[in-house]
């Protein structure tokens, strides 16, 4: 039965269609997989009960619809704990929210439930999407499936986590500057993060509001796509979301042109994985493709830019968690005591590590010295992303310099922050990005996957579909 649970989505849809499988059964099969190995792998935070009457209405809703019923109808995903499911503890991975019950859904939550998807639970992240390897849970690090002695990657990696382990046939994360696309790279699957403003972050728990969206991970690039079509679309609860036709990208012809900046490349990435991404682009290639070479020469300062305005941006939208209106309350001497030490206990040393650094760039003595020339730099990366844009369909990275690591390996806060280098750049300029697998490397005489990234223009989403389904050979 467990075998049903390593279907792709559009596998399982076709199969309950066909009725060579049951909801109830298909649900059943995730489900004994996340009891089994999530005490090992802790990829959920909890794992829910069985809907019986969610399960029985999905049926019903195939059985009488049968090709005309929703692609996800019936299929059971997993959903980070920074979206909230109504009714459900929402707590993004921190003890100041350990009992926080989401009073409402978020809209990609709503979305899912009307497509008739069912929940499995909710996902281990680093604390407030705080992080690139899942080990700053308040609730204790994710493994990754493929190796336990190595990260998943994060700060999605419990969602990335419960995808490769058959415990959900796909699931959603949020990425701030990655945290999708890097855990998808380490976990070999499909890691989607749409246009800014492509799907709703109304019901998200805030990080970096300008930076935040929510995506994607699947086992296969027409799942994410579907994940994607589901979920995405104007909300009047965000004002950023945005109707089809907003961006009018580039038109791509058959023959795909492929930038590659690879001024970028020369240092800093393991030879095995810069050998997987040659390979990957000599395949496209031969399949009648141009590669290009592009100068992106402001991308060299992304990372330092990404690590003032989002430690900024989540000073600011963490500032709520004060032991006043929800979430922890520690009772002191004094409301500054109430204040402090509600924040103390409640807080983990990453997240007071990036509040403290937000809050200082923020200062009234540094703000023009860093804040300001950080958002001046970004608005330079995305005018030098547009330009290349005019000339390439698309742009191609390796997701990360190196493949999953161990845990701990990475414990200087700064080569941790270097994980992030390749993807913090589409989520500074609001593109949307896709990783996909390409390919396997050895550490210590196990195999583990790498990811080639992609990058395109505002509202080519599903250009990054097509090029994604060209390298992992799905012909959408």
């Amino acid at each position: 039965m467990t075998k049903l649970a390593e279907l792709t989505i559009t596998e399982a849809a076709a199969k309950l269609r066909t009725h060579e499988i049951t909801v109830k059964a298909l649900w059943d099969a995730c489900a004994k997989n996340a009891y089994d190995r999530n005490p090992e792998i802790n990829a959920y935070l909890e794992v829910f009960k069985a809907d019986e009457d969610a399960i029985t209405a999905a049926q019903a809703r195939i059985d009488a619809d049968g090709d005309a019923a929703p692609l996800l109808c019936g299929i059971p995903i997993a959903m980070k704990d920074n979206i909230l499911i109504e009714g459900h503890i929402a707590s993004a991975a921190s003890q100041i929210l350990s009992n926080h019950i989401a009073t409402y859904d978020a809209t990609i939550t709503a979305k899912l439930k009307a497509h008739g998807a069912l929940f499995v639970g909710r996902t281990n992240m680093d604390e407030f999407a705080m992080g690139s390897s899942t080990e700053h849970s308040a609730y204790g690090p994710v493994l990754n499936p493929l190796d336990v002695t190595r990260v998943p990657g994060g700060s999605s990696g419990g969602s990335a986590a419960a995808v490769a382990a058959n415990m959900a046939l796909g699931a959603f994360g949020t990425d701030t500057g990655g945290s999708i696309r890097q855990p998808a790279a380490h976990c070999g699957l499909v890691g989607h993060k749409p246009t800014y403003g492509a799907v709703s972050r109304s019901g998200l728990i805030a990080l970096g509001s300008s930076l935040d969206q929510a995506g994607a991970l699947a086992k296969s690039v027409a799942d994410a796509k579907a994940l994607f079509e589901a979920t995405s679309g104007v909300d009047p609860l965000d004002s950023m979301t945005f109707a089809d036709g907003t961006y009018t990208p580039r038109e791509a012809g058959e023959r795909l042109t492929i930038g590659v900046p690879f001024h970028l490349l020369e240092t800093g990435v393991d030879s095995d994985v810069r050998a997987n991404f040659d390979a990957t682009l000599e395949k496209l290639k031969e399949l009648g493709h141009e590669i290009v070479e592009v100068s992106l020469p402001t991308s060299a300062y992304a990372l330092p830019v990404y690590y003032v305005i989002q430690p900024a941006e989540a000073s600011t939208n963490l500032a709520r968690y004060d032991g006043m209106r929800y979430g922890k309350a520690v009772r002191s001497k004094s409301l500054l005591g109430d204040y402090t030490d509600s924040r103390t206990e409640g807080f983990g040393p990453e997240a007071t590590r990036r509040i403290l650094l937000g809050t200082f760039v923020l200062s009234s003595g540094y703000i023009d010295a860093y804040y300001r020339k950080a958002d001046a730099a970004r608005t330079v990366l995305t005018l030098e992303y547009d330009e290349a844009f005019a000339l390439v369909d698309v742009i191609a990275f390796p997701t990360t310099p190196s493949p999953a690591f161990k845990f701990n390996e990475k414990s200087d806060p700064v080569s941790m922050y270097l994980e992030d280098i390749f993807t913090v750049t589409a989520n500074l300029t609001g593109m949307p990005a896709l990783s996909v697998p390409m390919g396997m490397v050895d550490r210590d005489d196990v195999s583990l996957p790498t990811g080639i990234h992609f990058t395109a223009a505002k509202g080519a989403d599903q250009l990054l579909f097509r090029i994604g389904a060209l390298v992992t050979g799905e012909g959408l």
